[in-house]
């Protein structure tokens, strides 16, 4: 049986040589998405049956897509048509990770169609009866600790560790200035995640970001690297982040740890503001009263949940960009997060990094992640370099963590 999914990791160089080998004939003027519906349709007429997988997205008519993660969630000819009657059969939503067997469009059809429904976010779908909706699960403060302890030499994740501890279920904000280094920040906790935490489900997604960084990012980490880049309109930003967020809370239904890297969430709220309809209410910057409403609700959808499984959304903030918008949309976001690093543009020009404001930064509730000797060492800690400008405090903590091989034995060495 063939699978869908496999063709879509392959190159378009690949592809095209499978096509030549089917004898599909003016391959070379296609895009990579319409040269796999032609390979899709001309093996099924050969061979039969094919099997796929996808995000389930249901429009207001009732029927519904399989989207491609693959093609960052966008509609395209090799989506897979799901009809209303499995969709209520199976009690789908949009966000369902879908998988079964398709067949491919009869005459007068221009979409691939779902047959059989095999599985449903990874599990039987009779399970999906016994599901509880993500909004009457019950937040609690996080409780267990996502450790980023990964290399010695790491500092960035054993002072985040330490000083501003990630649980499951925490929302996060790093504020940021220009070239700060949010991204690299971003990268070393999700390659730190995909380390020591295999059973996180881990999604990366760039918004409103320059291609290359997102190949980058995609080549750096082991994870779902979801984008809408700056060439996409608006529009696009919102319906990927949408999706994004649907798919998430589908998981965590199903007592899954979920984890979203988000990049950036002052983009993704300018997003909004040029979508929404006006609501004649402007505040300074010339942000909408309506546009936060959404993005809020994105960044508050991150709990962790009494009966088990968490969303966990880490989400950077830009400022000091010179735009009146995005201080606007900060100080919206301030305090709605329960965890806060905060970059120093004035550590990132003297090329120290990471470029962490020590004492600007922290964990709410840190006495539910860390050990209550760690608990009592990092208060002496923070005392100690409450004292210190920024500079000094991120100078003194690299190099006291120089001559230790983890957090334990610097924290050992403190007390001698």
């Amino acid at each position: 049986m063939l699978d869908l999914e496999s063709l879509k990791t392959l190159k378009i160089s690949e592809l095209n040589q499978i096509a030549q080998e089917l004898g599909i004939q003016g391959t070379s003027g296609m895009k990579k998405q319409e040269l796999i519906f032609k390979i899709l349709e001309e093996q099924t007429a050969q061979e039969g049956l094919i099997f796929s997988e996808g995000v389930l997205e249901v429009l207001p008519d009732g029927y519904g897509f399989l989207r491609s993660p693959k093609f960052n969630y966008l509609p395209g000819p090799d989506d897979i048509y799901v009809s209303p009657s499995q969709i209520k059969r199976f009690d789908l939503r949009t966000g369902d990770t879908v998988s079964g067997q398709i067949r491919p469009p009869k005459d007068n059809e221009r979409f691939f169609a779902l047959l059989r429904v095999e599985a449903v976010n990874f599990e039987s779908p009779e399970k999906k009866r016994e599901i509880t909706l993500f909004d009457n699960l019950t937040p609690i403060y996080p409780i267990e600790r996502i450790n980023l302890e990964t290399n010695p030499k790491e500092y960035t994740l054993r002072i985040m560790n330490l000083l501003t501890p990630i649980g499951k279920g925490q929302r996060g904000l790093i504020v940021s200035p220009p070239r700060a280094g949010k991204t690299v920040i971003l990268q070393k906790i999700a390659n730190a995640i995909t380390t020591n935490h295999p059973e996180i489900i881990l999604i990366v997604l760039l918004i409103d970001e320059r291609p290359e960084e997102v190949t980058d990012m995609e080549r750096s980490v082991k994870a779902e690297v979801i984008s809408s880049t700056f060439d996409e309109p608006p529009e696009r930003h919102v319906q990927v982040a949408d999706m994004v967020l649907e798919k998430a809370k589908r998981l965590v239904e199903y007592k899954k740890d979920v984890v979203i890297l988000l990049d950036s969430i002052t983009r993704l709220a300018r997003a909004h503001n040029t979508v929404v309809p006006h609501s004649g209410k402007i505040l300074s910057g010339g942000v909408d009263s309506n546009a936060l409403h959404r993005p809020k609700r994105f960044f508050g959808a991150a709990r962790n949940i009494e009966e088990g499984g968490s969303l966990t959304i880490i989400a950077t903030a830009l400022v000091e960009t010179g735009s009146r918008m995005d201080e606007v949309i900060f100080e919206e976001f301030k305090g709605t997060g329960n965890m806060e690093i905060v970059l120093d543009r004035r550590l990132a020009d003297r090329r120290i990094f990471p470029a962490i404001d020590i004492n600007r930064s922290g964990t709410r509730k840190e006495e539910l992640l860390l050990s209550k000797k760690e608990l009592a060492r990092v208060w002496i800690l923070r005392k100690l370099l409450n004292e210190m400008n920024p500079i000094e405090a991120m100078e003194f903590l690299l190099d006291k963590m120089r001559n230790t091989r983890n957090n334990e034995e610097f924290l050992d060495s403190m007390s001698s």
